[in-house]
Protein backbone atom coordinates (compact mmCIF):
# COMPACT_ATOMS: atom_id res chain seq x y z
CA UNK A 1 0.00 0.00 0.00
CA UNK A 2 1.18 3.52 -0.72
CA UNK A 3 1.01 4.57 2.92
CA UNK A 4 -0.79 3.78 6.11
CA UNK A 5 -2.68 7.06 5.82
CA UNK A 6 -3.90 6.22 2.32
CA UNK A 7 -5.00 2.78 3.48
CA UNK A 8 -6.97 4.19 6.42
CA UNK A 9 -8.64 6.93 4.37
CA UNK A 10 -9.67 4.44 1.69
CA UNK A 11 -11.06 2.13 4.36
CA UNK A 12 -13.14 4.95 5.86
CA UNK A 13 -14.47 5.85 2.42
CA UNK A 14 -15.49 2.21 1.90
CA UNK A 15 -17.22 1.96 5.27
CA UNK A 16 -18.79 5.37 5.85
CA UNK A 17 -19.48 6.52 2.30
CA UNK A 18 -21.82 9.53 2.34
CA UNK A 19 -22.28 9.29 6.10
CA UNK A 20 -22.97 7.07 9.11
CA UNK A 21 -26.71 7.67 9.14
CA UNK A 22 -27.21 5.44 12.18
CA UNK A 23 -25.00 7.57 14.43
CA UNK A 24 -26.05 10.83 12.83
CA UNK A 25 -29.72 10.04 13.44
CA UNK A 26 -29.57 9.17 17.14
CA UNK A 27 -26.37 10.63 18.64
CA UNK A 28 -26.16 14.40 19.23
CA UNK A 29 -23.12 16.10 17.72
CA UNK A 30 -22.18 17.41 21.16
CA UNK A 31 -22.25 13.99 22.89
CA UNK A 32 -18.98 12.87 24.44
CA UNK A 33 -18.08 9.48 25.85
CA UNK A 34 -15.50 6.79 26.50
CA UNK A 35 -14.93 3.36 24.94
CA UNK A 36 -12.51 0.61 25.94
CA UNK A 37 -10.87 -2.11 23.87
CA UNK A 38 -11.79 -5.30 25.70
CA UNK A 39 -9.99 -8.58 25.03
CA UNK A 40 -12.25 -11.64 24.88
CA UNK A 41 -9.74 -14.46 24.29
CA UNK A 42 -6.08 -15.17 25.03
CA UNK A 43 -3.47 -14.23 22.46
CA UNK A 44 -0.92 -11.62 21.42
CA UNK A 45 -2.15 -8.09 20.80
CA UNK A 46 -1.10 -6.29 17.62
CA UNK A 47 -2.28 -3.13 15.88
CA UNK A 48 -2.30 -0.65 18.74
CA UNK A 49 -0.02 1.64 16.76
CA UNK A 50 -2.38 1.47 13.79
CA UNK A 51 -5.46 2.03 15.95
CA UNK A 52 -3.98 5.29 17.21
CA UNK A 53 -3.51 6.38 13.59
CA UNK A 54 -7.12 5.47 12.79
CA UNK A 55 -8.34 7.67 15.64
CA UNK A 56 -5.95 10.52 14.81
CA UNK A 57 -6.83 10.67 11.13
CA UNK A 58 -10.58 10.56 11.73
CA UNK A 59 -10.75 12.89 14.72
CA UNK A 60 -7.57 14.43 16.19
CA UNK A 61 -9.55 15.35 19.32
CA UNK A 62 -9.92 11.71 20.37
CA UNK A 63 -7.67 10.96 23.34
CA UNK A 64 -6.41 7.41 23.95
CA UNK A 65 -4.72 5.95 27.02
CA UNK A 66 -2.83 2.75 26.21
CA UNK A 67 -2.42 0.08 28.90
CA UNK A 68 -1.04 -2.83 26.85
CA UNK A 69 1.50 -2.41 24.08
CA UNK A 70 1.84 -4.22 20.75
CA UNK A 71 3.41 -7.67 21.03
CA UNK A 72 2.28 -8.35 24.59
CA UNK A 73 0.27 -11.38 25.61
CA UNK A 74 -3.34 -10.74 26.61
CA UNK A 75 -6.14 -12.70 28.26
CA UNK A 76 -9.93 -12.36 28.47
CA UNK A 77 -10.92 -9.28 30.44
CA UNK A 78 -7.77 -7.29 29.67
CA UNK A 79 -8.30 -3.68 28.58
CA UNK A 80 -5.80 -2.64 25.91
CA UNK A 81 -6.74 1.03 25.79
CA UNK A 82 -9.47 3.56 26.53
CA UNK A 83 -10.46 6.32 24.11
CA UNK A 84 -12.34 9.48 25.07
CA UNK A 85 -14.04 12.00 22.80
CA UNK A 86 -16.95 12.52 20.45
CA UNK A 87 -19.38 9.60 20.66
CA UNK A 88 -20.01 9.85 16.93
CA UNK A 89 -16.28 9.53 16.30
CA UNK A 90 -16.01 6.55 18.64
CA UNK A 91 -18.81 4.79 16.79
CA UNK A 92 -17.53 5.56 13.31
CA UNK A 93 -13.95 4.43 14.00
CA UNK A 94 -14.95 1.30 15.92
CA UNK A 95 -15.34 -1.19 13.07
CA UNK A 96 -12.25 -0.22 11.08
CA UNK A 97 -10.08 -0.23 14.19
CA UNK A 98 -11.43 -3.63 15.25
CA UNK A 99 -11.08 -5.14 11.78
CA UNK A 100 -7.41 -4.17 11.71
CA UNK A 101 -6.59 -5.11 15.29
CA UNK A 102 -8.47 -8.42 15.29
CA UNK A 103 -6.69 -9.60 12.15
CA UNK A 104 -3.26 -8.33 13.18
CA UNK A 105 -3.67 -9.87 16.64
CA UNK A 106 -4.76 -13.17 15.10
CA UNK A 107 -1.61 -13.21 12.97
CA UNK A 108 0.62 -12.27 15.92
CA UNK A 109 -1.00 -14.96 18.07
CA UNK A 110 -0.53 -17.66 15.42
CA UNK A 111 3.05 -16.57 14.76
CA UNK A 112 3.89 -16.74 18.48
CA UNK A 113 2.76 -20.39 18.53
CA UNK A 114 5.18 -21.22 15.71
CA UNK A 115 8.02 -19.12 17.12
CA UNK A 116 7.68 -20.80 20.52
CA UNK A 117 8.27 -24.19 18.87
CA UNK A 118 11.71 -22.94 17.76
CA UNK A 119 13.00 -22.02 21.22
CA UNK A 120 16.71 -22.80 21.58
CA UNK A 121 17.31 -23.15 17.83
CA UNK A 122 18.74 -20.63 15.37
CA UNK A 123 15.94 -21.19 12.84
CA UNK A 124 13.52 -18.32 12.22
CA UNK A 125 9.91 -18.67 11.11
CA UNK A 126 9.10 -16.28 8.27
CA UNK A 127 6.02 -15.20 6.34
CA UNK A 128 5.21 -15.30 2.61
CA UNK A 129 3.38 -13.17 0.04
CA UNK A 130 0.12 -14.97 0.88
CA UNK A 131 -1.38 -11.83 2.38
CA UNK A 132 -4.60 -9.84 2.10
CA UNK A 133 -4.36 -7.34 -0.80
CA UNK A 134 -3.82 -3.87 0.61
CA UNK A 135 -2.90 -5.11 4.09
CA UNK A 136 0.48 -6.72 3.44
CA UNK A 137 2.58 -4.26 5.45
CA UNK A 138 0.22 -4.51 8.42
CA UNK A 139 0.09 -8.30 8.29
CA UNK A 140 3.85 -8.57 8.03
CA UNK A 141 4.19 -6.13 10.94
CA UNK A 142 1.95 -8.47 12.95
CA UNK A 143 4.24 -11.41 12.13
CA UNK A 144 7.18 -9.54 13.64
CA UNK A 145 5.14 -8.58 16.71
CA UNK A 146 4.38 -12.28 17.14
CA UNK A 147 8.06 -13.21 17.17
CA UNK A 148 8.53 -14.13 13.51
CA UNK A 149 10.52 -12.49 10.73
CA UNK A 150 9.63 -11.16 7.31
CA UNK A 151 10.56 -12.70 3.98
CA UNK A 152 10.60 -10.29 1.03
CA UNK A 153 7.91 -7.62 1.04
CA UNK A 154 7.02 -8.06 -2.61
CA UNK A 155 8.31 -8.91 -6.06
CA UNK A 156 10.57 -5.86 -6.05
CA UNK A 157 12.97 -6.38 -3.13
CA UNK A 158 14.34 -9.90 -3.67
CA UNK A 159 14.67 -12.46 -6.45
CA UNK A 160 12.88 -15.74 -5.77
CA UNK A 161 13.18 -18.27 -8.59
CA UNK A 162 10.31 -20.64 -7.92
CA UNK A 163 9.48 -23.83 -9.80
CA UNK A 164 7.44 -22.04 -12.48
CA UNK A 165 10.24 -19.54 -13.12
CA UNK A 166 12.75 -22.36 -13.49
CA UNK A 167 10.49 -24.36 -15.79
CA UNK A 168 9.60 -21.41 -18.02
CA UNK A 169 13.25 -20.27 -18.14
CA UNK A 170 14.41 -23.67 -19.38
CA UNK A 171 16.01 -25.08 -16.26
CA UNK A 172 18.02 -24.13 -13.20
CA UNK A 173 21.25 -23.13 -14.94
CA UNK A 174 19.47 -20.89 -17.45
CA UNK A 175 17.30 -19.27 -14.77
CA UNK A 176 20.28 -18.40 -12.57
CA UNK A 177 22.40 -17.14 -15.46
CA UNK A 178 19.61 -14.97 -16.84
CA UNK A 179 18.88 -13.54 -13.40
CA UNK A 180 22.50 -12.62 -12.74
CA UNK A 181 22.79 -10.98 -16.16
CA UNK A 182 19.60 -9.01 -15.52
CA UNK A 183 20.76 -7.74 -12.11
CA UNK A 184 24.09 -6.68 -13.57
CA UNK A 185 22.46 -4.93 -16.50
CA UNK A 186 19.97 -3.10 -14.29
CA UNK A 187 22.62 -2.38 -11.63
CA UNK A 188 20.42 -3.93 -8.93
CA UNK A 189 21.74 -5.33 -5.68
CA UNK A 190 19.13 -7.95 -4.81
CA UNK A 191 19.54 -11.30 -3.10
CA UNK A 192 18.77 -14.38 -5.19
CA UNK A 193 16.87 -17.32 -3.75
CA UNK A 194 16.02 -20.44 -5.74
CA UNK A 195 13.53 -23.19 -5.00
CA UNK A 196 14.55 -26.82 -5.45
CA UNK A 197 12.20 -29.79 -5.52
CA UNK A 198 14.69 -32.63 -5.15
CA UNK A 199 18.26 -33.47 -4.21
CA UNK A 200 19.02 -33.66 -7.92
CA UNK A 201 17.91 -30.07 -8.41
CA UNK A 202 19.95 -29.11 -5.36
CA UNK A 203 23.05 -30.56 -7.00
CA UNK A 204 22.36 -28.49 -10.10
CA UNK A 205 22.21 -25.31 -8.00
CA UNK A 206 25.40 -26.20 -6.17
CA UNK A 207 27.17 -26.71 -9.51
CA UNK A 208 25.94 -23.34 -10.82
CA UNK A 209 26.37 -21.27 -7.67
CA UNK A 210 25.51 -17.59 -7.85
CA UNK A 211 22.64 -17.60 -5.35
CA UNK A 212 22.22 -16.45 -1.76
CA UNK A 213 19.55 -18.81 -0.42
CA UNK A 214 18.17 -22.21 -1.37
CA UNK A 215 14.55 -23.08 -0.64
CA UNK A 216 13.92 -26.78 0.01
CA UNK A 217 10.34 -27.17 -1.14
CA UNK A 218 8.21 -30.05 0.16
CA UNK A 219 11.21 -32.03 1.44
CA UNK A 220 10.60 -34.39 4.36
CA UNK A 221 12.81 -33.92 7.46
CA UNK A 222 15.20 -36.74 6.53
CA UNK A 223 15.83 -35.32 3.06
CA UNK A 224 16.06 -31.82 4.50
CA UNK A 225 18.87 -32.95 6.80
CA UNK A 226 20.76 -34.45 3.85
CA UNK A 227 20.29 -31.24 1.87
CA UNK A 228 21.52 -29.01 4.69
CA UNK A 229 24.58 -31.21 5.14
CA UNK A 230 25.25 -31.03 1.40
CA UNK A 231 24.94 -27.25 1.34
CA UNK A 232 27.31 -27.11 4.32
CA UNK A 233 26.79 -23.46 5.16
CA UNK A 234 27.66 -22.12 1.71
CA UNK A 235 24.20 -20.62 1.27
CA UNK A 236 21.27 -19.71 3.49
CA UNK A 237 18.66 -22.45 3.65
CA UNK A 238 14.88 -22.29 3.87
CA UNK A 239 12.30 -25.03 4.28
CA UNK A 240 8.86 -24.53 2.79
CA UNK A 241 5.71 -26.42 1.90
CA UNK A 242 3.02 -27.65 4.23
CA UNK A 243 5.01 -27.27 7.44
CA UNK A 244 2.74 -27.20 10.50
CA UNK A 245 2.98 -26.57 14.22
CA UNK A 246 3.44 -30.30 14.70
CA UNK A 247 6.32 -30.60 12.24
CA UNK A 248 8.16 -27.25 12.41
CA UNK A 249 10.49 -28.34 15.21
CA UNK A 250 11.63 -31.43 13.29
CA UNK A 251 12.52 -29.29 10.27
CA UNK A 252 14.31 -26.71 12.39
CA UNK A 253 16.41 -29.42 14.03
CA UNK A 254 17.74 -30.26 10.55
CA UNK A 255 19.64 -26.96 10.71
CA UNK A 256 17.75 -24.80 8.21
CA UNK A 257 18.05 -21.05 8.68
CA UNK A 258 14.45 -20.20 7.84
CA UNK A 259 11.08 -21.91 7.68
CA UNK A 260 8.42 -20.13 5.65
CA UNK A 261 4.82 -20.67 6.68
CA UNK A 262 2.03 -19.26 4.53
CA UNK A 263 -0.48 -20.10 7.25
CA UNK A 264 0.84 -17.21 9.36
CA UNK A 265 -1.20 -14.85 7.20
CA UNK A 266 -3.48 -16.72 4.80
CA UNK A 267 -5.61 -18.86 7.10
CA UNK A 268 -5.53 -17.36 10.59
CA UNK A 269 -8.52 -16.73 12.82
CA UNK A 270 -8.94 -13.19 14.08
CA UNK A 271 -8.56 -12.61 17.81
CA UNK A 272 -11.87 -11.83 19.54
CA UNK A 273 -12.12 -8.34 21.07
CA UNK A 274 -14.68 -5.55 21.27
CA UNK A 275 -14.82 -1.77 21.65
CA UNK A 276 -17.32 -1.28 24.46
CA UNK A 277 -18.91 1.90 25.74
CA UNK A 278 -17.86 2.86 29.29
CA UNK A 279 -20.95 4.26 31.02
Amino acid sequence: MASLEDFIRNAFAEDIGEGDHTSLSCIPASARGKSMLLIKEAGVVAGVRVALEVFRLFDPQLQTTVFIQDGQKVKPGDIVFETVGSVRSLLQTERLMLNIMQRMSGIATTTRLYADRLQGLHTKVIDTRKTTPGMRLLEKEAVVLGGGSNHRMGLYDMILLKDNHVDFAGGIAKAIAATRDYLQEKKLNLKIEIEVRSLDELEQVLQCGGVDRIMLDNFDPATTRKAVERIAGRYETESSGGITLDTIRAYAECGVDFISVGALTHSIRSLDMSFKAVL
